[in-house]
């Protein structure tokens, strides 16, 4: 029972995502090539825009590949550390 309630409201949420994932028509219209099925409104207009996509896409990608990091193998080797407490 609980397992049908997890899997229905998964189909439920991803139903969801996908729907409001990509651009409408309208919106592609407005967007530049690269980025024109990816989000709504108005795209980066100018260089300026285009920097500050791709610092974020830079922090964006770091963050992940510290947080799998420091997921897989943290480091910390204390006994007392708070880790142990959560994961004993």
């Amino acid at each position: 029972m609980i397992m049908k309630t997890i899997k229905n409201t998964a189909i439920f949420f991803f139903l969801l995502v996908v729907n409001f994932a990509f651009a409408c028509d309208a919106c592609k219209l407005q967007q530049p090539k690269v980025t024109r099925d990816f989000t709504h409104g108005v795209g980066p207009r100018g260089d300026f825009d285009w920097i500050i996509v791709a610092v974020i896409a830079v922090i964006t990608i770091l963050t992940f590949i510290y947080s799998l990091k420091f997921l897989v193998k943290p480091g910390e080797k204390d006994r007392n550390h708070i880790k142990n407490s959560i994961l004993n």
